[in-house]
């Protein structure tokens, strides 16, 4: 990776018409956006469709795309559907939030429509598709259709026959919810038919596209139900014990995140064919991957099944290097980034450095009463070439409500550092923005909300909290032009343009 920028903003940040951004017009406007600004990356968060609490991070599978992003406007175009009937529903009033309830009640209807007066079945693209993306779509497009028959329950409350995959139980299903099924598939093709033109749009205009990877799978997925031997389940495929983090001094009982612990002996004995199928695919789909969490292959944190928190959890040792040079001798170099934030060991910092991959540097990180070593390794100065420069992520404070909440030693070790006492706290998130940028990091990374110097009113996620999460949207006023040229200035400015 070359000296350069870019900006993170989810596909469902975008100022699109329908409620949600999406794969619309707005979304090669924001590619043009990026352009002006002198950017090399546009970071974003998974595309996997959300399950319970709206988030990307816990979903129904890690292969397929969320019907949420597919353009309605799209489907306008090519006949599926109307505009009045587009413009008649309410996907909610206000631009800069996200309304998920009305948005699951409104968009469906409107995508069962399109599906009913499509001839995809005739279309060459569809048998292609299906074809090529067999290994998943089959399984995922049964298991979201039962679900549906089901009234949306998990599928370890289904009747035991489907929630054990007995042959006979598949087949009934299949023929049963043979339309359904259908469905799934259709929205499957939709979304990565839009989402692979915008993904062309960007390339062809020298934007690469960061993606991101949750290192776990939700437990009420496709690829748990469908592939119980790859998880710590029992014989009644129910977790003997889920994944989370020990109590720190964020939390005292630890974070239960619920997601079931990979059987890494397995993965191991079938020389990890699903991480690199899994893998496989997002380097389809994107040009860089973030694995998030990345400690959790050298150690990951066990918790027993039916605990209500993470206190009584212990570590394990997860699969190291091994998954990494099968997956390396398999696919060959990739662009992956290494997410190793939070508590770090020196195990979980020689599997960086065996890796090779770039890890990251959170600014929001350096400035820490409780560590006040030059050595601290988010201080710019420590930044090596090989990492990802961030002034937060999307589970952080916005730059300006950091700023404005820590502590005033904290604020005057910050400023200290940048030898700046004089610069408004309101203007502040500037300064910070040049701090990173002029690093040695060979990529600096923005959320767009710290460019547009936004509070937490903006905040994307607060970890280990139910609402009010991944619903912020920008507006298109916001995209102005004066902020595409600041953008461009700070980035020319230190050589990353």
């Amino acid at each position: 990776m070359k000296r350069s920028a870019g900006i993170l903003l989810s596909i469902s940040s975008l100022p699109s018409k329908y409620g949600i951004g999406c794969f619309s017009k707005s979304a090669y406007d924001f590619v043009d956006f990026l352009k002006g600004c002198g950017q090399s990356y546009w970071q974003i968060l998974p595309l996997c469709p959300t399950s319970y609490g709206d988030s990307p991070y816990q979903s129904f599978s890690t292969f397929a795309g969320n019907p949420y992003f597919i353009s309605l406007e799209k489907l306008i175009e090519d006949g599926l559907l109307t505009k009045q009937e587009c413009d008649s529903v309410d996907f909610g009033k206000n631009l800069t939030k996200v309304d998920y309830k009305k948005i699951y009640e409104n968009r469906y209807p409107l995508l069962r429509k399109a599906f009913k007066r499509s001839s995809l079945k005739k279309d060459s693209k569809y048998t292609t598709f299906i074809q090529d993306n067999a290994i998943w779509l089959n399984d995922y497009s049964l298991f979201m259709a039962i679900k549906n028959s089901f009234n949306g329950a998990s599928w370890i409350d289904w009747q035991k026959d489907i929630r054990l995959r007995e042959p006979s139980a598949l087949e009934r299903y299949k023929e049963e919810l043979s339309n359904e099924i259908d469905f799934q598939k259709f929205l499957q093709f939709e979304f990565y038919s839009q989402w692979n033109d915008l993904k062309s749009y960007a390339n062809d205009r020298n934007i690469s596209i960061i993606g991101d990877i949750p290192i776990y799978v939700a437990l009420d997925s496709a690829d748990t139900w469908s592939n119980p031997k790859l998880f710590q389940l029992d014989e009644n495929y129910l977790p003997t014990a889920v994944a989370g983090c020990p109590p720190d001094g964020f939390s005292a009982t630890g974070q239960l995140w619920g997601n079931p612990l990979y059987n890494w002996q397995y993965h191991k004995d079938t020389h990890y064919q699903w991480w690199i199928s899994r893998l496989a695919h997002c380097f389809k789909l994107y040009d860089v991957v973030r694995i998030d969490h990345f400690r959790g292959f050298d150690e990951y944190y066990s918790i027993p099944y039916g605990s209500t928190d993470a206190i009584h959890g212990h570590w394990e040792r997860g699969a190291s290097i091994e998954l990494f040079n099968a997956m390396k001798e398999s696919l060959g170099s990739k662009n992956v980034i290494a997410e190793d934030l939070g508590y770090m060991t020196d195990s979980v910092r020689k599997l960086v450095q065996d890796t090779g991959f770039p890890n990251m540097k959170v600014l929001e990180f350096a400035f820490d009463s409780r560590d006040t070593g030059s050595r601290n390794d988010y201080l710019p100065h420590n930044y090596t070439e090989n990492c990802i420069a961030y002034t937060g992520t999307h589970d952080n404070q916005t730059i300006v409500s950091w700023f404005n909440t820590i502590s005033k030693e904290e604020q005057f070790m910050a400023r200290e550092y940048l030898c700046d006492y004089y610069t408004p706290k309101s203007e502040m998130y500037k300064v910070f923005i040049s701090a990173i940028m002029r690093s040695r990091a060979n990529v600096c990374i923005v959320p767009l909300q710290d460019y547009l110097g936004l509070d937490d009113t903006c905040r994307m996620n607060k970890p280990s909290t139910l609402g009010n999460n991944w619903q912020w949207r920008v507006t298109q006023e916001s995209l102005s032009k004066s902020l595409m040229q600041e953008v461009l200035r700070i980035c020319t400015l230190y050589g990353r343009v």
